[in-house]
């Protein structure tokens, strides 16, 4: 029997490249370096999937060229907005994701990014590392506390659930959101938590916020100059979905003038390349979209998309299908 030849567009852990090799005739990506356009769109010339991640660009124009071998695209994370889902649908590609097995992981990571920027701990690093500390004193790198204020989430969905299940139990914090669809009695009860109508109300009452809103084109650039405008003078933003889900720009400002007191981050946009204006603030927490980086995590990412296309050659439906 011929087996499927796939493409791995980038490197995976050593499990995950054990088990595909055992089921597919796979190509792996050696020196692990970002393809180009003209390489991925050559990929779907030449392979029956493709297993792309967040760092593969995947634009209409990689899927106009002539008749196409690829019949799936098993993207390894969740988010998918670095496809474009429209053009692939018309050249009849499947794609599937990796849900459910990175939320604690990244939930972990916006906690972290929350602890950091309210106790500025990245600020006192630098310091140190600089060998410019000169020690201690009572108006040392003041920060905030974080028991007990209050966590706004933009978005409700699992990993807002898990962060709002460390935040509220772990740490004290009453929990607002804001989600277009209605939350169930069940939920609110858990958390305690109240439901607002906007996007701006969460702004205003919360002390931290956070976004966990999907990668996509209704949510580009959701956070704008007017919603940072409605924050508190010492609030803190915190942002592990998208970076395209702020208008970075906006953002910048408000830090720079000092309008919101910092914001963690974790991703950006336009990655790996962030704006030069992030680097100059020390208000701004920044690290390199390490939110699933957990061996763990990255592992049981791996084995979920092998789940899918080894279901999908199979003729049968992929359990994660998202096109």
């Amino acid at each position: 029997m011929i087996k499927p030849k796939i493409l791995v567009t980038r490197r995976w852990p050593e499990p995950c490249e054990a088990r595909l090799q055992t089921l597919f005739d796979v190509s792996l990506n050696i020196d692990n370096h970002p393809l180009t356009l003209a390489e991925l769109r050559d990929a779907l010339h030449d392979f029956d999937a493709v297993l792309p991640t967040v760092s593969d660009k995947l634009p209409a124009e990689v899927f106009q060229d002539g008749t196409l071998r690829c019949r799936i695209l098993g993207n390894f994370g969740v988010g998918f907005n670095h496809i474009d889902i429209e053009a692939a649908r018309q050249r009849g590609i499947v794609i599937t994701n990796t849900p459910d097995v990175l939320t604690e992981s990244t939930a972990d990571i916006a906690m972290m990014l929350m602890l950091m920027a309210a106790r500025r701990a990245s600020e006192g690093e630098r310091l140190l590392r600089a060998g410019q500390w000169t020690g201690w004193h009572p108006t040392q790198l003041l920060g905030t506390q974080v028991t007990g204020k209050t966590l706004g989430l933009i978005g409700f969905g699992r990993i807002a659930q898990a962060m709002a299940t460390k935040a509220h139990f772990g740490f004290g914090m009453p929990i607002v959101f804001y989600t277009p669809r209605p939350a169930g009695p069940e939920l609110l009860e858990r958390f305690q938590a109240r439901q607002l109508d906007t996007i701006e109300a969460v702004m205003r009452e919360a002390d931290f916020v956070a976004l966990h809103c999907p990668g996509s084109v209704a949510n580009y650039h959701l956070i704008k100059a007017e919603h940072l405008a409605q924050m508190k003078p010492g609030g803190i933003l915190i942002n592990t979905a998208r970076g395209d889900v702020i208008d970075n720009q906006a953002l910048i400002a408000a830090l720079r003038e000092r309008r919101i007191a910092a914001a963690g981050l974790d991703v950006y946009e336009g990655e790996p390349k962030l704006d030069p204006g992030f680097l100059d603030l020390d208000s701004a927490v920044l690290l390199p979209h390490l939110g699933s980086a957990t061996t763990e995590t990255r592992v049981a990412m791996g084995m979920k998309v092998i789940d899918n296309v080894e279901t999908f050659f199979k003729g049968l439906p992929p359990p994660n299908r998202v096109v």
